[in-house]
């Protein structure tokens, strides 16, 4: 059964990379059950169906009511909450509040997922892609991280931009990996800000120019999240900056004493 991230209100579950574009994604990411008021369970301008009953599910959840959770959330999910669908999910695999039905939490998971929640469309995609409870497919996965991915999912973003770099279940292309990854990066995402960064110190032809001004832009920002190796980057890069500065003003002051 995969692992289950449990955060307090107002979390955010995170997923950052290691600071190795040929170590991409070495870490499974885990699902998570959605208890945080903020999470989406409506499209925008309309009022989301049986809120009030999912938010006292959600209450119910972490004082530990499991039972009147589920209940809670199974009448919510019914009624077409797509946060009380997920949740509901997670529950029937978790086994919380009943006995363990993978099966029927697949069910409602996909419900969630058509649903445009985009965690769902997220966690299917990582299912698909390492074969728990579902046929492995990267077709699939790669099918469900681009839906949750184009409405702004981040951990998707990153999937989706790292089985582009990778060619896994895609064909290899770095200029969809670095418009995934950008995206990620613009959303805040430390892990793609250092991808950025590298793409940009380096330069990848037909996707973007080799520009040193704004690889330390973006190492700055993702050293920002405490990134290590981003930090040891943008020192880098200034060093050199630094040395290459030195070398032009003396090569200047040179000709300038040779003209005199």
């Amino acid at each position: 059964m995969p692992a289950l991230y449990l955060p307090r209100a107002n979390s955010v579950a995170r997923v950052c990379l290691p600071s190795c574009l040929p170590k991409l994604r070495s870490v499974a990411m885990a699902l998570f059950l959605t208890l945080a008021a903020t999470a989406a369970t409506a499209a925008p301008g309309r009022p989301a169906p049986a809120q009030a009953q999912t938010h006292a599910a959600v209450a119910d959840y972490d004082a530990g009511r499991f039972d009147a959770a589920f209940q809670g959330f199974g009448a919510a999910a019914r009624q077409g909450n797509r946060l009380a669908q997920f949740n509901y999910a997670m529950m029937l695999l978790r086994g919380e509040g009943t006995v363990a039905r993978p099966q029927e939490a697949l069910v409602w998971l996909r419900r969630a997922a058509d649903n445009q929640m985009t965690h769902a469309q997220y966690t299917l995609g990582d299912l698909y892609e390492r074969g728990q409870l579902v046929p492995k497919s990267l077709e699939q996965a790669n099918q469900w991280y681009e839906r949750a991915a184009q409405g702004g999912h981040v951990e998707a973003q990153m999937a989706l931009g790292t089985n582009y770099f990778t060619g896994r279940g895609v064909a290899k292309d770095y200029g969809k990996a670095f418009t995934w990854y950008s995206r990620a990066a613009t959303a805040g995402d430390g892990g793609a800000q250092y991808i950025v960064g590298s793409y940009y110190e380096r330069g990848e032809p037909g996707v973007v120019e080799k520009d040193i001004e704004q690889a330390k832009i973006w190492y700055a920002r993702s050293a920002a999240h405490g990134d290590p190796g981003s930090l040891a980057k943008l020192r880098s890069l200034l060093e050199e900056s630094v040395r290459a500065k030195g070398i032009t003003e003396g090569i200047n002051k040179g000709a300038d004493a040779k003209a005199m």
